[in-house]
């Protein structure tokens, strides 16, 4: 029991009247930043799904475009056609601080500005099929990583949601019952500790008078 533990003094129950403060306080700051880290995650939750379900779509659609293209072209016209792509993409990690937590931003620029300078190969000898699958998957780039980005952000929230639901838990159940029940424990203590002395005091004062009165009465005897 956390009374057993503690010194029953007026300077222990300053110093834990104090740490009670500070504790409610912490408690009421943990409880405002895991909710509002549970807000952001919930809508980064449902951006994640909308996204994975239009990126899906799109790596799909490119998918089965290439099929067709590569049913209607020989392998070599295909394999020379995809060889030297003109277009590079340059990818930069970044991050942001969101309630203490650091989640990634991912930021890309081409080589080229121009949109149309994604095909490199001339359009004479391939399909149109294949236009259309290389222009899904040069429009998904774009989603994918904002899902990546997504993605990561919210394993990272959800690892310090449920590092501060701990503190918040541990604070509410353990250290702050643990120090009311030892102020409480310390209070009782002083005062019984005050009562016993007061009682000292009123038999001391007692047995004083009572001395002077014995001492009274042999002086008129005598």
């Amino acid at each position: 029991m956390a009374s057993q533990q503690v010194t029953p003094t007026r300077m222990e129950l300053t110093r834990l009247k104090r740490k009670l403060v500070t504790a409610i306080r912490g408690h009421k700051l943990l409880k405002d930043k895991r909710d509002e880290l549970m807000r952001q995650f919930l809508d980064l939750v449902r951006e994640n799904k909308a996204l994975r379900e239009k990126v899906e779509a799109g790596i799909a659609a490119a998918n089965k475009n290439f099929v067709v293209a590569r049913a209607g072209m020989a392998d070599e016209v295909l394999n020379v056609a995809m060889m030297a792509p003109t277009q590079e993409v340059y990818l930069e990690a970044g991050e942001r601080n969101v309630m203490s937590v650091d989640i990634p931003v991912f930021t890309y620029k081409t080589r080229s500005a121009d949109a149309n300078n994604i095909y490199s190969y001339g359009f004479a000898f391939t399909s149109s099929d294949l236009d259309s699958a290389v222009k899904s998957l040069s429009d998904v780039l774009p989603d994918l990583l904002r899902l990546a980005e997504i993605e990561k952000s919210c394993q990272l929230m959800a690892a310090e949601i449920e590092k501060t639901r701990r503190r918040v838990n541990a604070l509410e159940h353990v250290m702050i019952p643990e120090t009311q029940e030892s102020i409480k424990y310390i209070t009782m203590k002083l005062d019984e500790n005050e009562r016993s002395t007061q009682i000292r005091l009123m038999k001391v004062k007692d047995m004083m008078l009572e001395d002077a009165h014995h001492y009274s009465e042999r002086g008129q005897a005598g």
